[in-house]
């Protein structure tokens, strides 16, 4: 009776709305079958099981639309109502029920909350325990849909679930007679898996439990009694569940043997199905930069050809009338079980699931396309190597629903397809969860090498992409190559073409050579044969890729020129995404180490070349002021005279991007261009952002064939900046920067470019005044979109310098130096960080206007305006590192404009003390190098400006503290160079302050050239010989300062660390001729003048009387000098330094006699005959008649840093050597004999240290001089 009653209040419903009724709201069905159910009570009659039978009939048969109107909550609470009404004895019932949990949790999208989740994985898995084996598939996909995105809130159920004998652990095994109850089980544990935004993901010993399982899954060969479709199932699940682990669980592959394991199924699943192909995989796969192993068996051409391709004349024909089938073939042909697949949460309990469990290709990220696109341009021109039955696949046309054989044979083949996108999607999942380093081990088990003669091509991801029949599965097997490319540029760049010759083995630079060189050929193999759009434009993308990452510079010619001429016909390609990726694709040519020359002639290439098709989707391509309306105008006419000669040979694909951003779209391709906004007279967005990347590109990497079109481009940035799109304005601004950035290149002093063949400074100013202008400065106050802010902020500081000062007057500055304030105030932190590096630039070309010899613009710069950049400067000091690095240096910039009129103001005072103590501090604090570096910098510009109180002002003190601190003891070695850079800028003495001041700076910089190696961070040693260079310089330059009260302390350093001092300085002396940025002297002059104008200074400083600093000083420089001249064979200087200091007599006694020389010493005596006699039978002793040597045979008289004396017979006596001071230098070799005058080197010590002047014995004609 209660049936009765549920049926007819089942039927009632349709009939009324069939007299005319209205219909019932949405939903309604659904709540009036789940009050009748919750209306029951538990009961074990007959007739109460019949009821639970037709309602849950009904309920699962219920049309459950989209937006059904059916609460997640209500859903819940039905279920838990139904399990409580259902007893466990009761299997078929049971059964029931598990299909109406699968049902509805998995068509309504809902997720069980966690309180009703309990009580059903409570029942369920009593139900598998309890109820017959039969009914377990059933009830395995009931829970599986519960625990759907739920894995956080099955914590407590896991130990029966995952644990040794949890239930899902034996049903999956192995040794489960059901394949169907084995697929299940595998499908619960990947829902288990999967994990969901902000909630905790399954415990690690969990994971690696499913991960092993799922991995035993995949390697496991099909039984006998499970079929090709269940297998397929098995397989998808197993890959899906490893998948989740990667994703969401951030599973790591740390073991070597768990990874190649991995890598070697998902290698073996790739190609699960593939016709005519069968490969055994070993078990593990080992990291190896050479093939490890090959096992694919050999094919005979007659079956391959017969099962994967047919006549071309019947593809054709077939082409058009199947690709509906084809598309709805792969969309619909579904899992009849109706599996639950993944899918994100979208809120309110709800997700928007596939139907089924298998793995959408759309996770890959491969976009919804038409797949039956246009046959590929240039098709008709394939090389005989194209036909080879060795590459040949089934069209598009042909895919897996084209079979004659019936609707099993496809759907088989269909799983086998996703079974394909399954693995291929894992390994996806398995590249971005590992390091690169790690994935480039196993670079030749999956990316194609150039076969050797005689044996056949190993199985690779290019051989799915060649061979699949499946458009999706080739695009997925495009996508995951795509990804082992990016960012391969270091692993990719040791490979290196070499010379033909055998070698006895394959050097590693060669074999990665070889496998580009394969990608290559493979990809543009792959470009022609392709028809489907949506498949041609991944392989776009991964050429793309490729050429990003290739090191071409190393590669032979025409790698870059095969791919060029390939992708030009695709230019025109119907399908927009086609046409996007094409000019991606160029982008990545023209910026790839660029400039290659190889590239260059291709740019000059007739604008026809490769451009003939007449059905071209994009505008024809005239002479270069094709696209502008009207005359140009004088402007342009005096831009066009004024324009440098570089190419009378227009670049074609310039004049091609500039159509496709400014040039109304034609009919042509009005009717595929996704992207495009309706009504739009354009091009497609994406299509025009493209073209300005190309331009920008271009710009960057071949400025010298831009720079023709310079002021076109301004027309075309003035055009994008004034349009309402932001990412057309941003792109624009990108393009101006890039075009400000090669102007200024040109004009750096170390510029290869002839001054004829730059861009006169006359037209820089015409193209900037456009800019300034035009809608540049709006873009810079558009706070809206802060990103634009921060490109016109950039584009604005790549104004060149020397046009600068032709735009520049006070009303400009004033106008740029505001925006850029109110830029610094910004929220973004980007805005700010740009506004900062603007500003750093704008007060750099403030310095850069100081050195004119007109002071008008000096003079009539606000004092105001002034003061409110360093305000602003200052409380941006104070931000993130992004704003401080280049809010300091424009700190130091505008203390360094600052003008005595500036100066002498009182208002000034205190702000100019704050931003000394903005960056004092800044300079000190434990912030990023750059900040430091730039702090530093900034420093030395104040130093810069002698109308600063330097020396006398408070400050004085804490800023050369801070630098001393740094030089000692920063573990960055740029920062010291900067620091000791610093220190050397003030140009009088009385700006280094006091006594003690000047003795602080001293010492602190010798010990700086003591502690200059040590490091423990083996990135600095490269900037070690750099700093000492700094420091001498630092050093000398405080030489040529010192007072006479800074003598003593000179000497006492000196004393202690003389030899360390002397011998940094000659190797500064002797260092390289590069000038390095810290404006160091680069040429050997320039540094040996710095030391003899030193030495110059100190011998006219008046020393007070008894003083023997000066001595020591004038001793220490001398021998530096006399040293560096000897060694580097400069006898002139030589000579000229000999006649100036040795200016005494020599009394020598030898053997009880007397000799004197009573006139002066000059060089011409070094060849005296009776110094040679003298010199053979000398014994020298020193202060305190000490004998240094004495012996017969060969003997060596040492002396500390002089000279080593080889005499073959030598008969030492009593003689005696007087002279008034001890200490000898060597000065040069004249005429065959060795001369020595003072050294600073003491010539007795207890353990003199030796030093090998001459490479053979010096002759024995000597010279000795006083001190």
């Amino acid at each position: 009776m209660a049936a009765a009653q549920v049926a007819g209040s089942l039927t009632s419903g349709p009939a009324k709305e069939a007299q005319g009724e209205p219909p019932l709201e949405q939903g309604h069905g659904f709540r009036c079958l789940s009050a009748r159910l919750c209306a029951l009570r538990p009961d074990d009659s007959s007739s109460s099981r019949t009821e639970l039978h037709l309602l849950f009939d009904q309920l699962i048969s219920e049309n459950y639309s989209e937006g059904s109107g059916v609460a997640p909550e209500d859903v819940s609470t039905l279920l838990v109502q139904a399990c409580q009404l259902v007893p466990l004895n009761q299997n078929h019932l049971v059964s029931k029920l598990s299909q109406l949990i699968h049902h509805l949790l998995n068509t309504l999208q809902v997720i069980v909350d966690e309180q009703n989740l309990d009580f059903l994985l409570a029942y369920t898995i009593s139900a598998i325990q309890q109820c017959s084996s039969w009914t377990h598939m059933q009830i395995l996909q009931a829970l599986a849909a519960l625990v759907y995105c739920n894995g956080s809130k099955c914590q407590k159920y896991l130990p029966d679930l995952l644990g040794k004998s949890g239930l899902l652990m034996k049903l999956s095994d192995l040794a489960q007679s059901d394949p169907e109850v084995r697929r299940a089980a595998v499908h619960c544990m990947a829902n288990l898996c999967l994990s969901v935004p902000g909630q905790p993901y399954l415990e690690e010993p969990y994971q690696n439990i499913c991960f092993q399982a799922f991995l035993t899954t995949l390697q496991s060969p099909k039984s006998s009694d499970m079929d090709d479709i269940t297998f397929c199932m098995l397989l998808q699940n197993a890959l899906k569940g490893i998948q989740s682990l990667l994703n969401g669980g951030k599973m790591k592959l740390t073991q070597t043997d768990e990874l190649g394991a991995l890598l070697a199924v998902l290698k073996k699943t790739m190609f699960h199905g593939l016709p005519g192909l069968n490969i055994e995989m070993p078990t593990v796969l080992y990291p190896t930069p050479l093939p490890q192993y090959d096992g694919r068996p050999p094919i005979k051409p007659q079956q391959t050809e017969s099962s994967t391709s047919r006549p071309a004349v019947n593809k054709r024909k077939k082409s058009k009338v199947k690709a509906k089938k084809i598309q709805q073939g792969e969309e619909e042909e579904e899992e009849s079980s109706g599996e639950r697949e993944v899918a994100p949460v979208t809120g309110s309990g709800r997700l928007n699931p596939h139907k089924g469990d298998t793995q959408c290709p759309s996770s890959l990220g491969v976009s919804s396309l038409p797949l039956a696109g246009s046959g590929a341009a240039g098709k008709d021109q394939v090389s005989s190597s194209f036909s080879s039955s060795s590459w040949k696949r089934v069209s598009s046309s042909e895919s897996d629903y084209s079979d004659a054989e019936g609707g099993m044979q496809s759907k088989v083949r269909s799983y086998q397809a996703k079974v394909r996108q399954g693995a291929l999607a894992c390994f996806l999942s398995t590249i971005k969860s590992i390091e690169k380093k790690v994935l480039y081990g196993y670079w030749s088990a999956f990316v194609p090498d150039t076969p050797e003669l005689g044996s056949p091509q190993s199985v690779s991801l290019m051989t799915l992409t060649l061979k699949d029949p499946s458009p999706k599965t080739r695009a997925c097997a495009l996508q995951v190559l795509s990804a082992i490319l990016e960012g391969s540029k270091q692993f990719l760049s040791v490979a290196e073409d070499t010379s033909d010759h055998r070698r006895a083995f394959t050097p590693f630079s060669v074999m990665i050579a070889s496998s580009i060189k394969e990608l290559h050929r493979c990809l543009l193999l792959a470009l022609v044969a392709e028809s489907s759009s949506q498949t041609l434009t991944q392989i776009i993308k991964c050429l793309a890729n490729l050429v990003s990452n290739s090191p071409y510079n190393r590669l032979k010619l025409s790698l870059l020129t095969k791919v060029w001429n390939q992708i030009k016909p695709y230019i025109r390609h119907k399908d927009v995404n086609v046409r996007v990726s094409s000019l991606t694709l160029l982008g990545a040519i023209v910026s790839t180490h660029a400039p290659l020359p190889e590239v260059q002639l291709l740019l000059q290439q007739p604008c026809s070349s490769g451009l003939s098709n007449s059905n071209s989707a994009t505008p024809h391509v005239s002479p270069p002021d094709w696209w502008k309306k009207g005359p140009s105008g004088p402007f342009l006419e005096e831009a066009a005279v004024s324009s440098p000669k570089v190419s009378s040979e227009p670049c074609w694909l310039i004049r091609l991007c500039i159509s496709i951003v400014v040039l109304p779209k034609e009919d042509a391709c009005s009717g595929s261009d996704a992207g495009s906004t309706g009504g739009s007279t354009y091009e497609p967005f994406p299509l025009r952002l493209e073209a300005l990347q190309v331009l920008a590109h271009l710009a960057r990497g071949y400025f010298s064939m831009t720079q023709v079109y310079l002021m076109e481009l301004g027309e075309v940035i003035c055009k994008c900046l004034g349009e309402a799109d932001p990412s057309v304005q941003l792109h624009g601004a990108k393009l101006l920067e890039e075009l400000g950035t090669g102007l200024i290149q040109q004009y750096k002093p170390d510029s290869s470019i002839a001054p004829d063949q730059r861009v006169p400074v006359s037209l820089v100013v015409m193209f900037w005044t456009v800019m300034l202008n035009g809608p540049l400065p709006r873009a810079l106050q558009n706070s809206e979109h802060p990103t634009l802010q921060a490109s016109a902020c950039d584009a604005l500081s790549s104004i060149l310098p020397e046009a600068f000062s032709n735009l520049l007057d006070v009303i400009f500055v004033a106008d740029t130096a505001n925006a850029i304030l109110m830029s610094l105030q910004d929220k973004s932190l980007n805005v700010r960080a740009k506004a900062a590096w603007s500003l750093g630039n704008l007060t750099d070309t403030l310095i850069v206007n100081m050195e004119t010899p007109d002071p008008s613009f000096q003079e009539e710069f606000s004092g105001l305006l002034l003061l409110k950049m360093l305000r602003s400067a200052i409380e941006a000091s104070k931000d993130k590192d992004k704003v401080k690095s280049n809010a300091v240096r424009a700190l130091g910039n505008l203390l360094h404009f600052l003008q005595p009129s500036h100066i002498e103001k009182p208002r000034f005072a205190e702000i100019i003390e704050e931003a000394i103590q903005a960056l004092i501090s800044t300079v000190l604090i434990e912030a990023a190098m750059k900040v430091r570096w730039n702090a530093c910098y900034a420093m030395g510009n104040v130093f810069k400006n002698s109308a600063l109180p330097l020396g006398t002002a408070l400050w004085t003190s804490q800023a050369y503290n801070a630098l001393t601190s740094v030089v000692t003891s920063c573990k960055n070695f740029k920062v010291r160079i900067r620091s000791a850079a610093a220190l050397s800028v003030p140009g009088k003495r009385e700006h280094y302050g006091s006594v003690d001041q000047y003795a602080q700076i001293w010492n602190a910089l010798v010990t700086a050239l003591q502690k200059s190696e040590d490091t423990t961070d083996f990135l600095e040693f490269k900037y070690c010989a750099s700093l000492r260079t700094q420091i001498c310089q630092a050093l000398i330059h405080l030489l040529s300062l010192a007072s006479a009260s800074d003598l003593s302390c000179i000497k006492e350093t000196l004393e202690l660390n003389g030899d360390m001092v002397q011998s940094y300085i000659l190797q500064f002396l002797k260092s390289g001729t590069e000038r390095d940025d810290t404006g160091a002297p680069h040429s050997p002059q320039e540094r040996d003048q710095m030391v003899k104008t030193a030495l110059e200074h100190i011998s006219s400083v008046q020393a007070l009387a008894g003083d023997t600093a000066k001595r020591a000083i004038m001793g220490f420089l001398e021998d530096i000098l006399a040293v560096y001249f000897d060694s580097s064979g400069s006898q002139a200087a030589l000579l000229g330094l000999t006649n100036r200091f040795l200016k005494t007599d020599v009394n020598i006694r030898m053997q009880g006699k007397s000799k004197v020389l009573a006139h002066p010493v000059s060089p011409t005596a070094c060849s005296c005959s009776a110094w040679t006699q003298c010199m053979e039978q000398l014994s020298w002793k020193g202060k305190n008649n000490r004998k240094i040597r004495e012996g017969k045979g060969n003997s060596e008289y040492h002396q500390t840093g002089s000279l080593r004396v080889h005499s073959p017979a030598v008969s030492l006596s009593s003689a005696r050597l007087a002279l008034p001071a001890h200490r000898l230098r060597r000065l040069g070799r004249v005429g065959g004999s060795l001369l020595f005058a003072s050294s600073s080197i003491s010539f007795f010590q207890e353990r003199p240290s030796f030093l090998q002047l001459s490479p053979e014995p010096p002759k024995r004609s000597f010279f000795f001089s006083p001190d």
